[in-house]
């Protein structure tokens, strides 16, 4: 999805800093995207100083910040049920999903406010509004970014600052897709259908429009919210899910 939003972005002319902690990825991620409208940021944002050292890089490279779009923020563990979930699962997804937002948010807000205004833009996911007992840290830590992007929304509205929570269902990522494969060899039927047909009899999401969502879909989303385009809305959780949760 963060991948996704860049192309859509750059297609309309903005200048990006792409943020990761790995070095190859972030410099082939720049490669891929056309007309040199990227740099590459190496940084973790979970280290000390970490989110404070790689926004510093953008400003200086880009020669200010505009907006920030946190598109991260998942670790496979927090998937977990309450019983399963031990102490160190919870941290991990305090650190992770909700730390990693916060962090990065509070970095880039200096800056925009400096600026005179700008944009922010979390992701949180559609299961904050479906809470599932299966992937309990995830969705209260899910949660934690929601509240803290209205928080955000209403304290720095004054200074120009708009801040909005986009809620993904389930995107066809390179991950879903991976699966969708696995699924069809596995059952020996064909990829199509395989998956929609197991969000619903398994997964219990009866999705309206009846298939996952691309990352192209989501991008477009980010790319709006972080555009004048959509300049009188803020403090919204905004839900892409294909009508998984109305």
């Amino acid at each position: 999805m963060g991948w996704a939003t860049a192309e859509v972005l750059a297609a309309e002319g903005a200048r990006l800093a792409l943020v990761g902690r790995d070095p190859a990825r972030a410099h082939d991620a720049v490669a891929r995207l056309a007309g040199g409208k990227a740099i590459p940021v190496i940084g973790d944002v979970s280290s000390p100083g970490g989110a404070e050292a790689a926004v510093a890089r953008a400003v200086a490279e880009l020669g200010g910040l505009d907006g920030i779009a946190v598109t991260t923020g998942t670790v496979a563990s927090a998937h977990s049920t309450l019983d399963a979930a031990t102490d160190a699962v919870w941290a991990a997804a305090f650190d992770d999903v909700l730390m990693g937002t916060v962090k990065s948010v509070r970095a880039a807000l200096p800056h925009l406010v400096g600026s005179g205004g700008g944009t922010v833009v979390t992701t949180a996911a559609y299961s904050i509004h479906a809470y599932h007992p299966a992937r309990l840290p995830y969705v209260v830590m899910k949660s934690g970014v929601a509240a803290f992007t209205k928080t955000v929304a209403k304290e720095y509205g004054s200074k120009g600052v708009r801040a909005n929570c986009v809620c993904p269902g389930a995107i066809e990522t390179e991950a879903l897709a991976g699966l969708r494969r696995q699924l069809a060899e596995a059952r020996g039927v064909s990829p199509e259908g395989c998956l929609e047909q197991v969000m619903v009899d398994e997964w219990h999401m009866d999705v309206a429009l009846g298939r996952p969502g691309t990352p192209g879909e989501v991008g477009d989303l980010f790319a709006f919210l972080l555009s004048p385009r959509a300049g009188y809305l803020t403090g919204a959780i905004v839900n892409i899910d294909g009508g998984t949760d109305f």
